[in-house]
């Protein structure tokens, strides 16, 4: 356990060196939910995107914090791999994390949509998902990510939407197959404005965790943020 917090923490240092962005996150999750009152308050959020000749690379870094420090932390690194002209590439992924997060490995293929000047687009990615150590490993995942830019880049709409096979029990022992999870974000970008300097790179928004039996929970929650997010 040691050593796999030990190697999030060395690729947490190595995504900030070359990060696309760093977001800071004031959970309201405790306040709303009884059952979820030992819920962390605070996330930070590292994530990197970077595009070249022969597909993309995605990752993400997410740690929770309490007033003990670090509580959990999660991470997950995709790769869309095309020799070809797109919309279609095939896509590898890891998911883990600790906390008794297992092992997850992903393949499919996605299709991506943008528009001529990348202010909108989308991606579909249907795939088989492997849980180690899970009682029924072998499992599929449809994953949709989208993004909008409008109003000259002052506010952007961003997010993901994930779907997927699983067998768990939520913390009052009742067994679930499927897992849903959103996180939609909504930003305003400070440097769009007038007045402000363009390299201020900062925005202020909100995401909103909306689930559907994920992990210990049992049945829908929605699980709002405040945030800030600095973008490289």
């Amino acid at each position: 356990m040691k050593k796999l917090f030990l190697s999030i923490i060395v690729c947490m240092i190595t995504a900030i060196a070359g990060a696309q962005n760093i977001q800071l996150h004031y959970d309201f999750g405790s306040s709303i939910y009884k059952s979820l009152d030992t819920r962390p308050k605070v996330t930070t959020t590292v994530e990197m995107f970077k595009p070249d000749r022969w597909g993309s690379t995605f990752f993400f870094v997410d740690m929770d914090y309490t007033k003990e420090g670090v509580a959990s932390a999660y991470w997950e690194i995709s790769r869309e791999l095309k020799f070809w002209n797109p919309p279609y590439s095939i896509h590898v992924e890891y998911d883990g994390g600790l906390n008794y997060i297992n092992n997850a490995y992903l393949l499919g293929a996605t299709y991506t949509w943008n528009n001529a000047d990348f202010t909108k687009g989308f991606t579909f990615t249907p795939m088989y998902k492997y849980i180690q150590k899970n009682s029924s490993p072998n499992n599929f995942q449809l994953t949709i990510t989208w993004y909008l830019h409008f109003c000259k880049g002052k506010y952007s709409f961003t997010g993901f939407a994930d779907f997927w096979r699983e067998r768990h029990n939520d913390g009052e022992g009742n067994r679930h197959d499927y897992v849903f999870m959103t996180e939609p974000q909504f930003w305003v970008n400070l440097n769009k404005f007038d007045k402000v300097s363009d390299d201020f790179n900062l925005s202020v928004g909100t995401e909103w965790e909306i689930t559907s039996n994920f992990a210990l929970m049992k049945g829908w929650h929605w699980l709002p943020t405040l945030a800030m997010k600095w973008s490289f």
